[in-house]
């Protein structure tokens, strides 16, 4: 090279623009609603270094792949071979969890890695997690004799019933927003307004719950 020639910029790939494979929708702060569509595929644009996508590609054309294609099974197997957690001498891989780890909902997604694996959770996804956590009216409050704690368990101890998914889709968007300092905090009290539910998703009185004064 000589001197004042300038080093081949990192080129840009957008993978996977001709996989016919589904895929999950991209993730927008400002997509409304925790059910959205997807799409078939997926467009994610990676920057590789000029010699790095010259030898993919190599190995693309020796295994008669498009580049695209060599990307996204790349990463099929990492994911195949991903450890998500030591558990004594059994390892938790990515792939067993993979069907309770899903779901098309959003608000649902985040919900379950929260609770199955909240140290994958990036800061703006704990500060976010932590108005759920907040937030009582979310919960099922179950029966002593199902649960002897009750809902003094903290809520990334409990078990997914005991998450009240379907109020939570509903709010999704507002929570997302105080978390992202979009609105003030007092936004979600019409949330915290609403009546705490029993396990069989009935309304118990206040005064039950802790959440008002007991008239005199």
């Amino acid at each position: 090279m000589t001197k004042g020639t300038k080093k081949p910029a990192a080129r840009k790939i957008d993978t996977p623009p001709d996989s016919e494979e589904p895929g999950e929708e991209p993730h927008r702060a400002g997509r409304k609603g925790g059910g959205a569509k997807l799409g078939r595929s997926e467009t994610v644009t990676v920057r590789l270094d000029p010699r790095l996508r010259y030898l993919a590609e190599l190995v693309a054309r020796k295994h008669r792949r498009t580049l695209s294609s060599f990307v996204e099974w790349a990463l099929e197997q990492q994911i195949n071979s991903a450890v998500l957690s030591q558990e004594s001498t059994d390892a938790v891989r990515l792939v067993d969890e993979a069907e309770s780890l899903w779901d098309p909902d959003e608000a649902d997604r985040f919900a379950q890695l929260a609770l199955m694996h909240p140290d994958l959770l990036t800061h703006q996804e704990q500060v976010l997690w932590k108005l759920i956590r907040q937030t009582p009216t979310l919960l099922v409050r179950t029966s002593e004799k199902s649960n002897p704690k009750g809902s003094q368990v903290p809520l990334e101890h409990r078990e997914s019933r005991d998450l009240h998914f379907r109020r939570l889709r509903e709010h999704w968007d507002l929570f997302r927003h105080v978390a992202y300092g979009e609105l003030l905090d007092s936004a979600l009290d019409e949330v915290r307004r609403l009546p705490t539910l029993n396990e069989n998703l009935e309304p118990i009185p206040e005064y039950l719950t802790g959440t008002a004064k007991r008239s005199k």
